[in-house]
């Protein structure tokens, strides 16, 4: 199963090493799912670790390797992602997951994501992290 994963996904899993977001990172480690990121997705999630929690750094760098940063959306898709009622900021991150051919877009963005989650967009499907967590226990257990 290939996650996309959100940048604050990726920061909340360096700043809260029990939480769900981490959780998704441990199934990594155990090879019962694939995490990728944008470039995007994954400086954001940086700057914010540094700005919020630069004692986090460190954990953020050990958390990277288990990512595979993927190209960034072609503008026909990121104008694709801007039709579905997502700010520009965030066009970019549906748009990466969807050129990345992910199962899964992780988000804990309910603000600006919360409208899509559970739909399937393109093959995509976009979730929260405790779903996320859910959905790649099921299939290891198939």
């Amino acid at each position: 199963m290939r996650l996309f994963l959100d940048a604050n996904v990726i920061f909340s899993a360096a700043h809260n090493p029990t939480g769900n977001a981490h959780g998704i990172f441990r199934l990594a480690e155990k090879r019962r799912c694939e995490l990728v990121t944008s470039k995007y997705a994954l400086e954001e999630a940086e700057r914010n670790i540094l700005l919020k929690y630069p004692h986090r750094a460190g954990d953020l760098q050990r958390l990277v390797p288990l990512l595979s940063v993927v190209a960034e959306a072609l503008p026909e898709r990121i104008a694709w992602a801007t039709e579905q009622r997502l700010p520009l900021k965030d066009a970019p991150i549906l748009a990466a997951a969807v050129q990345a051919r992910a199962n899964m877009l992780v988000t804990g963005d309910r603000t600006h994501f919360g409208h899509l989650y559970g739909k399937l967009l393109q093959d995509l499907r976009v979730i929260p992290p405790a779903m996320a967590l859910v959905q790649v226990l099921d299939a290891s257990e198939k």
